[in-house]
Order: structure tokens, then C-alpha cells, then sequence
């Protein structure tokens, strides 16, 4: 027995020295965690807490488009917007945003956070911008009015822009007026806004719209831009329903490749809109002389009869193939498309036995 103590205080000697290894690295683990915590529990703070800047009003900042993200945060440093550059970076790549800013005029308050600004500069609230929606198939008259109304445009230098020939070319428009070539939809402008502005940003929104692909579609088709725009706008308004406007534009391409007239009322009501508020036609509408007049004239009126949206455009573009030539309401916001005559009177007996029930 005596001869294994010198064993046993060997063992005890080296679990000793384990055990006080094992506290240190224990110790050393808490001690990281303690202050990793402490220094990510700081961060977050900084991120979440609001920061004030010193001057009283509001901060204004300009993003323009192609701004980098070091130039954008140097400019929050140099407003006061933020108290610091590595913070903001931080927010930045945190949330993945730092490419997704977007160019504008923007209103700071006083007290956001990090995240806070992050959202603004995201989400594209812009000071002093309104946003408006704009109807498709939107008359050059009405459209006017619905600019003076929403954003104090003199309605008069809307239609006088409409119709100035310097203008027109600064657009890269060859015809008589800019109605047609502009495009409806929801859109953000400065406020007060500029009728000239307002306007070329409708243009360069529809001239997206023909890229090489829309082309080589019409080169196709044997078309050119206004002569697209010009079945656009007929067959905007002709129907509110978009899953029909393929069809619609199927039915015009056939009624021109037969040489048929047209017989569309959008285009005689494009011809009494300053005269009548409503849509309705009376048989004497028909007999109006004038080009736009398609119950009179073969093939298309010289050009758009309003300005027609997206699903139009793309409609004109990509007529569905069918061998329908003719179509009436059918009562319930859509049409009945018929191939031949016998059918269309059918249909047309139908839409007068609907008027009648709901009278």
C-alpha cells in the first residue's frame, strides 16, 4: 500500500492541474461571452435608438439616381442625420438595403434610428413628391384637368404643351399632338410640379415599353409606334376588362386585313368628349365628318384617340388569332364576339333584351 502514495499524489497531481485549466478556459468562455453581449447589446442599442440632430427644421437630402451608398452615408454624416458612418454601414448590411435606395427628395424628421432611415430611403417616401393615379385610356382634355386638380397645373399649359410643335420634337414625336404617347399610371411628382416635367416622365414611362422586342413585333405585324398606339386607344375604350383586350385586338386586326371599316365608337366619342359628358352615341354621331370617324373612313384614324395603358399597348402588340369580326356588350362590362353577321345580330338582340330587364 505504501508503495502506491507516490502513484496516487502523481494522479491527484495531474487532476489538479486539469481542474485548474478547466476553471480558466471557463472562466476565459464567460469572460468572451460577457463582453460580446455587451458589445453586440450596445450596437443593437445604437442601432435602435433614435439619434437627434441640432437643427430645429427637418433635414432635406437629395438621392440621385446612380448614387452610391459611401456618397449617400457621407452626406447623412455631413447633415447631422447620423452620429456614425460605421453604424450606418453596419444598419446597411444588416438589412441587405444598401442597393435598393432609391433616387429622391426626402424630408428627414428628428429622432429616427438607423432602421428607421433605412425603411425611408427604401420605401421612396419622398418629401414634397405626391402620388397620383392616372387612368388608362385617359382623354388629353380630361387628363388635363385631373393634373390641375391633383397637382395645380394650369390645365391650358398642359393642352398648349400638348399641342407645341418644339415640344412635340423635343420628345421624339412626329405627330400633331403628344396624346397617345404618354403613359397612364401611378406615378410620384414633385409638388408644385412643372407641366413640362410632368409630361415628359409620362413619354419616357411609355417609351419603355417599346424595346427591341415590341420592334421586331412590329415590324411584324407591318406596323409602326403610332399605328400601335392608335388600336391601343381604340380598344381601351372599347372594354375595361384586360383578359379581353387580346380578343378585341384580334377582331381589328381581321376587320383590316379584310378592309372592312373599323365601326368603333371610341373613336366618334373621341369626337363629341367636349361636347357631352357622357359616353352614350346617337345616330347622328355617326354621321360626323371627320378622319377619326371609323364608321365613315376605312382603316385607322390618323392616330391615338386617348392615352392607352400597358395591357392596351401589349394587346396591340400581340392580338390574339381568332376569326371574329365583330363583338357587342354583353351586359355585364364584357362583349360577345361573333364571326359572322346572323351571329352578331344575336348577340345584339341579347344586349337590348338585357337593357330592357334592367329598365
Amino acid at each position: 500500500m505504501n508503495n502506491l502514495k507516490p502513484l496516487i499524489k502523481v494522479i491527484n497531481k495531474k487532476k489538479n492541474k486539469f481542474s485548474l485549466k478547466d476553471i480558466l478556459d471557463r472562466k476565459a468562455i464567460i469572460i468572451f461571452a460577457v463582453l460580446f453581449g455587451f458589445v453586440f447589446g450596445g450596437l443593437m442599442f445604437s442601432l435602435y435608438f433614435p439619434y437627434y440632430y441640432h437643427q430645429r427644421s427637418a433635414v432635406i437630402l437629395k438621392i440621385n439616381k446612380g448614387d452610391e451608398v459611401s456618397k449617400i452615408v457621407n452626406e447623412l454624416y455631413d447633415k447631422d442625420v447620423i452620429g456614425s458612418k460605421f453604424m450606418m454601414r453596419l444598419s446597411i448590411f444588416l438589412t441587405q438595403t444598401g442597393s435598393e435606395f432609391k433616387a429622391g427628395v426626402y424630408k428627414i424628421e428628428n429622432g429616427l434610428n438607423y432602421f428607421d432611415l433605412i425603411k425611408l430611403l427604401t420605401d421612396g417616401r419622398h418629401a414634397n413628391q405626391k402620388l397620383v393615379t392616372i387612368p388608362e385610356g385617359i382623354w388629353q382634355n380630361v387628363l388635363a384637368g385631373l393634373l390641375q386638380r391633383e397637382l395645380g397645373i394650369d390645365s391650358t399649359k398642359i393642352i398648349r404643351l400638348s399641342y407645341d410643335k418644339k415640344f412635340l420634337k423635343s420628345l421624339n414625336i412626329n405627330e400633331k399632338t403628344v396624346e397617345g404617347f404618354l403613359l397612364p399610371e401611378t406615378y410620384y411628382f414633385y409638388y408644385p410640379a412643372s407641366a413640362k416635367k410632368v409630361l415628359q416622365k409620362l413619354k419616357k414611362a411609355q417609351d419603355k415599353l417599346f424595346d427591341e422586342d415590341a420592334k421586331l413585333q412590329m415590324a411584324k405585324l407591318g406596323m409602326n409606334r403610332t399605328q400601335i398606339l392608335t388600336i391601343a386607344s381604340i380598344i381601351d375604350g372599347e372594354s375595361n376588362k384586360t383578359d379581353e383586350f387580346r380578343r378585341i385586338a384580334g377582331v381589328y386586326y381581321n376587320r383590316l386585313k379584310r378592309g372592312m371599316r373599323l365601326q368603333a365608337d371610341p373613336t366618334v366619342q373621341y369626337l363629341i368628349r367636349e361636347r357631352r359628358r357622357h359616353n352614350k352615341i346617337y345616330y347622328k354621331d355617326l354621321a360626323i365628318k371627320s378622319p377619326y370617324n371609323t364608321y365613315l373612313h376605312y382603316g385607322l384614324p390618323p392616330g391615338p384617340i386617348n392615352n392607352p395603358g400597358n395591357a392596351a399597348i401589349e394587346a396591340a402588340l400581340y392580338p390574339e388569332k381568332n376569326e371574329y369580326y365583330y363583338f357587342v356588350a354583353s351586359g355585364d362590362g364584357g362583349h360577345l364576339f361573333a364571326k359572322t353577321r346572323a351571329e352578331q345580330n344575336r348577340n345584339v338582340q341579347k344586349y337590348r333584351r338585357w337593357q330592357v330587364s334592367k329598365k
